[in-house]
């Protein structure tokens, strides 16, 4: 010490330390009310920073009084200069760990806001937080008078014998980048690989990208995997779709009758079902002369992939109990089965229902 501590002293370094202790509760119940107001707005952003604030101003303040107190004590320069050292090692911790979270929690709110119905790309929200986590550990060894350069040599001699051993780990990382940098997948998004796997997608991460099916089973693919496979995207580059739906009528209907009919059930389906396109147009388009019928392909809008099981439910059900109703048949598959008799066909028709227990018969 360059002089003795007296009374006075511990007295002002106390006024300090308590000073810089009521700043922090009072900066703690501002950073509150901020919060309550926060949460009021719609950008997701906003709560995110002050949450963090929150953690950050409260313990800058408290480090303040410390500094404060420390600088009233008579201490040696070497203890001064260690005490110093070590609250500024506290303050860049806890200002490293409150950026990791802000920016993380920033990235979380933008994918979210730009993929809709599911959970935020992870792959983006990790990688910018081991980023400010290692700069902040970098700050750190600086500010201990720690030179950082040969630990950054080793660290790139050391990668490329790391990259060797994680070539699979590092091509489904990098795999997921090229994934959302090129918006070809997004989480939110139902697609359907040439494999048979289909289903939303939840998340994609720095490995593997989960995908959760109708059957509320995850799906879990490399990203590797993912950026090789032949897939349908069904949200890209338009959200809604059309389906078609296959009917059938005897040659006796009429077929302009057929075709009023049949648009004016689907008019009534896209106004009242949730999930269809209100203002698509009604389309029915004749293509097939049948063994038993006329086949025609009926045109459907649907809003999301997952809407058109309601949707050709509801047609379905509207249009055979409205078809009973205008008297137009939907005939069932006949074939004719010849029944031999010495040299002699004798023709018969039967229904498909009975061509499975039919059979050509020799008689003697």
């Amino acid at each position: 010490m360059n002089r003795a501590l007296t009374v006075d002293d511990l007295v002002l370094a106390g006024i300090a330390l308590g000073a810089g202790l009521l700043a922090a509760f009072l900066l703690r119940v501002l950073m509150r009310w901020l919060g309550k107001h926060a949460d009021r707005t719609r950008w997701s952003g906003d709560d995110v920073i002050v949450d963090a604030l929150r953690t950050v101003v409260p313990w800058a303040a408290f480090l303040a009084g410390a500094a404060s107190a420390g600088g009233i004590l008579p201490l040696t320069r070497t203890v001064q200069k260690h005490v110093n050292q070590s609250l500024t090692v506290v303050l860049i911790f806890v200002v490293t760990l409150t950026a990791a979270r802000v920016i993380a929690g920033l990235v979380r709110a933008v994918t979210q806001s730009r993929s809709g119905v599911a959970g935020s790309a992870t792959i983006f929200v990790n990688i910018t937080r081991v980023l400010v986590l290692a700069i902040g550990f970098l700050v750190v060894l600086q500010t201990l008078g720690i030179s950082i350069a040969p630990m950054l040599t080793a660290l790139g001699v050391g990668g490329l014998a790391v990259a060797l051993a994680l070539q699979d780990t590092l091509a489904n990382l990098f795999a997921g980048i090229h994934i959302l940098a090129s918006k070809t997948v997004q989480p939110g998004d139902y697609i359907q690989l040439s494999s048979g796997e289909e289903g939303y997608v939840e998340d994609i991460n720095w490995r593997q990208t989960t995908v959760r099916a109708l059957s509320n089973n995850l799906i879990v693919i490399p990203n590797g995997e993912l950026a090789k496979a032949n897939m349908t995207n069904f949200m890209r580059p338009e959200q809604k779709l059309t389906i078609t739906v296959q009917v059938g009528v005897a040659y006796d209907s009429d077929l302009e009758h057929v075709e009023r009919v049949t648009c004016e059930v689907v008019a009534e389906v896209m106004k009242e079902i949730d999930g269809a396109v209100t203002d698509h147009e009604p389309l029915v388009r004749f293509h097939t002369f049948g063994d038993s019928r006329i086949g025609f392909t009926v045109i459907l809008g649907v809003g999301e992939f997952s809407d058109q099981f309601r949707i050709k439910h509801e047609f379905i059900k509207r249009l055979h109990r409205r078809y009973a109703q205008e008297g137009i048949r939907i005939p069932a598959p006949a074939r004719t089965v010849a029944l031999q008799q010495g040299s002699v066909s004798i023709p018969q028709q039967r229904s498909a229902g009975q061509v499975g227990d039919a059979h050509v018969a020799h008689l003697d």
